[in-house]
């Protein structure tokens, strides 16, 4: 097994854009698991979710949510949580939500959401609970299924933050870089669950690089997974035994899958973003719009529309494009909104 290391949260690559401090470490805690009791009531609040037959439901039209103006902290994860055609960030003042236009907040659990992981029936994260929260310091792993109303613990809480945790949109193998000795896991390995964070496996990593930042898992082929470092982009097809470096030169900055293609973005003294064929490796350079010392961090595609593409740069800005990249809007500019 090779022990890997990594950064504290992408925005602390070398390309030096962006700036985070390093959290503390916690004293190890004896681990909370999931009762019956936390897994019917995260039950009766997905189903409270569904909407009604001819029913359309928006986050907009959710209680839990309020308009949002103002400015985005730290952005540490986005995605299409829950399959709608909303955009979830995860800051370190809780979740926003970019819709048809408009923006959101949750009215509670404003955490600083870390190793945000968006999946078909919400999300997976780590981080640190908001102050006054009576949540145990770090989260661990969580799961919401009911865009952040409730959080349900699944391992490791009061242990370890995750900042690198990659999970599959819809099969939920969790991948994590372990930054700290806990109750589960060695310090700097790299493991995977396929039943929710009740068991782990030690992956032997070989080939992985150093400064491990981003990690991303195939919506369907557990697999299959990326990360993006230091040195490149790196894949693993055999469940994160072996890994390949798929670029030459410069650092990789961001990794996404749909089923069909590995997105990555990466910074050689400008940026650039690739989709990879996972049938037979030939790449496509996606058109970027114009970035000054700035380059790709988290990114996403539509699950449900592959011609809308968001991304978030290293500078604190948010781009969108609804005609599969032939244009760009930027909807948040240096973490301000528009």
């Amino acid at each position: 097994m090779k022990k890997v290391s990594f950064i504290i949260g992408a925005s602390c690559l070398a390309l030096g854009l962006a700036s985070c401090g390093n959290d503390e470490k916690q004293p190890p805690a004896e681990e909370k698991v999931k009762t019956e009791e936390n897994a019917q009531t995260e039950k009766n609040s997905k189903e409270s979710q569904k909407p009604s037959e001819n029913q359309t439901v928006t986050i907009a039209n959710d209680d839990f949510f309020q308009p949002f103006s103002g400015k985005m902290e730290h952005i540490h994860g986005m995605g299409y949580a829950g399959n709608e055609d909303a955009l979830f960030f995860a800051s370190h003042h809780g979740l926003k939500v970019y819709e048809d236009g408009k923006w959101l907040e949750t009215k509670e659990q404003k955490h600083d959401y870390m190793g945000f992981a968006p999946v078909n029936d919400g999300f997976y994260t780590s981080g640190h609970p908001e102050e006054g929260s009576s949540l145990p310091n770090p989260f661990g792993i969580k799961r919401s299924v009911n865009n952040g109303r409730t959080l349900e613990t699944l391992t490791l809480e009061g242990e370890t933050d995750f900042h690198v945790m990659g999970v599959g949109y819809n099969q939920h193998t969790i991948y994590v870089l372990n930054p700290n000795k806990n109750s589960e896991m060695e310090a700097g390995a790299l493991y995977f669950s396929e039943d929710d964070a009740k068991t782990w496996t030690q992956a032997e990593a070989e080939g992985l690089g150093n400064e491990i930042s981003m990690m991303a898992v195939h919506p369907d082929n557990p697999e299959v997974a990326a990360a993006a470092g230091k040195d490149g982009i790196y894949l693993t097809e055999d469940k994160g035994k072996t890994f390949t470096l798929l670029t030459k030169g410069g650092q990789g900055t961001s990794v996404f899958f749909t089923s069909e293609s590995l997105w990555y973005g990466s910074y050689d003294s400008k940026p650039g973003l690739i989709k990879r064929s996972l049938t037979d490796g030939t790449e496509k350079r996606i058109d970027l719009p114009v970035m000054d010392q700035d380059a790709v961090m988290y990114l996403a595609v539509n699950p449900n529309n592959e011609e809308e593409i968001a991304f978030t740069s290293f500078n604190g800005n948010v781009y969108l494009t609804n005609d599969g990249a032939k244009s760009w809007d930027m909807i948040t500019e240096k973490g301000s909104i528009k």
